[in-house]
């Protein structure tokens, strides 16, 4: 199925994606604004660009275990969307994957994950607690206002840019002896956080 394929079917509200498809195209469900739920098929290895970016209706989503990688901005916008299960091979989350995704109250990244995106979770205003396994792009976690908790594991090296500015319910986090780079104004208005451990690691 080609990129664009139903870009704009804004009365579209269900569809069915046979299992001889491998990979989900840039855009080819964007802005489909009447979109509620959508199960992709084992035969799914990636999601590209803008994939169902500005799916506004969207609740439900079940993405395969065959899947590895999870395009810019795919999920973007997806205002009603409120729990992600990434599945265990997944190794990349694109830059703005899942920006602006405002009911977004539940994520869980798998260990394989090797890297978040720049601004991947960026007003997902939401979100309460994480756990992050892995190093964090720039901006990726920027006004995630009701933020409390965050658990960065120990295969985690770096913390980008920005990554929680304005985060204003993150209280504490505990940064392991793994990172060795904190970018400028990482926690930047976290206006609540009472307690860090910066690790020797750091640099």
């Amino acid at each position: 199925i080609g990129s664009f394929a139903f870009r704009e079917c804004k009365n579209l509200k269900q569809i069915k994606i046979n299992s001889l498809v491998n990979i989900i195209d840039d855009f080819i469900l964007s802005e489909c604004s009447s979109l509620t739920e959508i199960e992709i098929p084992s035969s799914v290895t990636s999601i590209g660009n803008y994939a169902f970016n500005e799916c506004i209706k969207l609740k439900k989503i079940k993405m395969p275990s065959s899947l590895k990688s999870i395009g810019m901005y795919s999920f973007c916008c997806c205002r009603s969307l409120k729990k992600i299960i990434i599945p265990p091979l997944v190794e990349s989350i694109g830059d703005n994957a899942f920006f602006k995704c405002s009911s977004l109250e539940q994520i869980e990244i798998p260990s394989s994950v090797k890297l978040i995106g720049n601004c991947s979770f960026e007003k997902c205003s939401s979100i309460k607690q994480i756990i992050i396994p892995s190093s964090i792009g720039n901006e990726s976690f920027v006004d995630c206002t009701s933020l409390s908790t965050v658990t960065i594991l120990s295969t985690a090296t770096s913390i980008g840019n920005n990554t929680f500015f304005n985060c204003q319910s993150l209280t504490q986090i505990s940064i392991p002896t793994s990172v060795t780079s904190i970018g400028f104004a990482a926690f930047m208005n976290c206006t609540s956080l009472e307690q860090i451990t910066i690790p020797s690691s750091v640099i």
